[in-house]
């Protein structure tokens, strides 16, 4: 269980990017404000309009930054340090909500952003050490375990049943909905992400896995995860406060996030034990 130079790197990394991600949410929501007023059609009930709309670009770039830098981290650091540490970024969209979109941070907020930090320094504390992975087929080997597979199964199924059951009937008066949707779709996505970031690092210390088809494979599934967590995260944002969403979406995505990391990497929290010949 020690802290090592990778740790300390992806700490710092997930640091930027928690920076990033949090004033992303609130220049998207802007931005969504905008077009909403320009268009007259919302995003939360199925407008586009926001495509057009510089200043969701905006945040759209700053959010891309804030992913990048959380990208890097997860090749150097575990999903459970790197994603709990998310929640900075919702102590970042709870105050710029306060000041710049004018929703008030109540003191129960404010209680909460201080638990967001106590929580991130006691995982910093006690970050586990991974084991060293050697190729992505290595972590092929891990995503098509029965447990993970079963995992990414009812994922899947939840998914489809939220996207076309519950979001037409209760997507605009709760918001467990649409948030349930990015954060189902994220775990997904981390563990991705992962994968596909320590093919990249491996490939840039000189061991090829660009060569491998589970490398596109993975990079596929980081593309397709992406793109519905963006869709879903803008209609929660345009229907709900962003001091509603953010907290909701963080608490969802880092506990399926940790659930799915424990589950595909179990074993690789522990030293890697080589047999005498």
């Amino acid at each position: 269980m020690g802290f090592s130079t990778d740790n300390l790197k992806g700490l710092v990394l997930a640091l930027l990017s928690s920076g990033f991600i949090g004033a992303s949410f609130i220049i998207k929501k802007k931005g969504l404000r905008r077009a909403a007023a320009a268009s007259g059609i919302r995003a939360g009930v199925g407008g586009y309009s926001y495509l057009l709309e510089p200043l969701w670009w905006a945040g759209m770039i700053t959010m891309i930054v804030g992913e990048v830098a959380n990208f890097v981290a997860y090749a150097f650091a575990p999903a459970v340090l790197v994603t709990p540490l998310g929640a900075l970024s919702i102590i970042v969209s709870a105050v710029l909500a306060h000041f710049v979109l004018k929703e008030k941070l109540h003191s129960l907020g404010i209680l909460g952003c201080v638990m967001c930090i106590a929580g991130s320094v006691v995982i910093v504390i006690h970050a586990p050490q991974e084991r060293e992975i050697s190729s992505v087929q290595e972590i092929w080997k891990l995503a098509t375990q029965t447990a993970f597979l079963l995992y990414v199964a009812s994922v899947i199924v939840l998914v489809f049943v939220l996207i076309f059951h519950f979001a037409p009937r209760y997507g605009h008066t709760n918001v467990l909905i649409y948030t349930g949707i990015c954060s189902l779709m994220g775990s997904l996505s981390v563990m991705s992400v992962k994968a596909l970031g320590t093919s990249l690092k491996l490939t840039f210390e000189g061991m090829n896995q660009l060569i491998y088809p589970q490398t596109w494979f993975f990079m596929l599934v980081v593309l397709t995860c992406v793109i519905t967590q963006m869709d879903y995260l803008n209609k929660a944002l345009d229907t709900f406060n962003t001091a509603i969403v953010s907290p909701i979406y963080y608490v969802m995505f880092t506990t399926l996030t940790i659930l799915a990391s424990v589950i595909m990497f179990k074993d690789n929290h522990c030293p890697r034990i080589t047999p005498n010949m």
